[in-house]
């Protein structure tokens, strides 16, 4: 007796499951069409995003990682509508409080490598600097290689890779040497002070308007700035095309060789630094006399 009860009550539960399955089948297929909608649409809105980045962002680290969190934005939006089409409204609370709780625990613990993620975006999509274009920031000096997600690789003058944290280069202040696809080049000379200043003015610009690197549409400056020890010196300024570190260092070179060939050439001395020691012991006295007062 006890038994056929117990089959009963399981036959009636299991109906009732049976029962409430059928309701629910319209409601699954519902839920089943909007997951495959959604995959889909995410897939294609994740092709679309990645070529639209593409237009504004080359590194492939970054576009991917725009690109994926647009997918999975786009299919945890349908996955949370087809919970709430089969009535488990609390169980999209429970997961969005708990993706809430996650997010901010990694964010906390991981706030550094997130820091260093969202300057790396930022660097990707606005761009201060590109490939191959020399930069100094902070005390770094080189050519920029890469802009990954967590680090900027540079490589130095010398050879070496320098990886620089993004939040670094996102901090402070960046000088892109080959943004404007020129640079001017600063050079001090020294005269001495016999020379005629307007003649050594004239010579020095001639020299400088044959170095064959100069920008003709940019003027020669030249201005005298101050009367040193053992010189009177002046700085000459002229402009060149820049793409990389050794045309601004062949320009100068020829502009110090071509200045210095001028100067021999029409008798302009650039002095070196010199000095004058008194060994004397009373004022007015000559080294002789002073040795001589030694030696007795």
């Amino acid at each position: 007796m006890n038994f056929t009860k117990a089959w009963n009550l399981l036959a009636r539960k299991m109906g009732g499951w049976a029962r409430d399955f059928v309701l629910l089948l319209p409601n699954l297929l519902a839920a089943v069409v909007v997951i495959v909608v959604t995959w889909i649409a995410a897939r294609l809105m994740r092709n679309l995003v990645t070529r639209l980045i593409r237009r504004v962002s080359h590194s492939e680290q970054v576009n991917w990682l725009l690109a994926q969190m647009v997918y999975v934005g786009v299919f945890a939006a349908g996955v949370f509508i087809a919970l709430g089409i089969l009535g488990l409204q609390k169980t999209v609370a429970s997961l969005m409080a708990g993706a809430g709780i996650i997010t901010l625990a990694l964010g906390f613990a991981f706030q550094d490598i997130g820091a260093n993620l969202m300057a790396g975006i930022y660097l990707s999509v606005r761009r201060p600097f590109r490939r191959g274009q020399l930069i100094k920031t902070q005390d770094f000096f080189g050519t920029v290689h890469e802009v990954n997600l967590r680090w900027t690789e540079v490589y130095t003058p010398q050879g070496q890779l320098v990886l620089i944290p993004n939040k670094q280069v996102f901090e402070n202040p960046i000088m892109n040497y080959s943004s404007l696809g020129r640079r001017r080049i600063d050079l001090n000379v020294g005269v001495s002070f016999g020379d005629d200043l307007a003649r050594a003015r004239d010579v020095a610009i001639r020299a400088i308007e044959e170095v064959p690197q100069r920008l003709p549409d940019r003027p020669i400056e030249l201005y005298y700035e101050e009367i040193g020890e053992s010189s009177i010196n002046f700085v000459v300024r002229f402009w060149i095309p820049f793409s990389k570190q050794g045309d601004y260092l062949g320009a100068r070179s020829e502009a110090i060789l071509r200045i210095k060939q001028a100067f021999d050439a029409e008798g302009i001395t650039m002095p070196f630094p010199t000095r004058t020691l008194d060994f004397a012991v009373k004022g007015g006295e000559t080294l002789t006399e002073a040795l001589q007062e030694v030696r007795k």
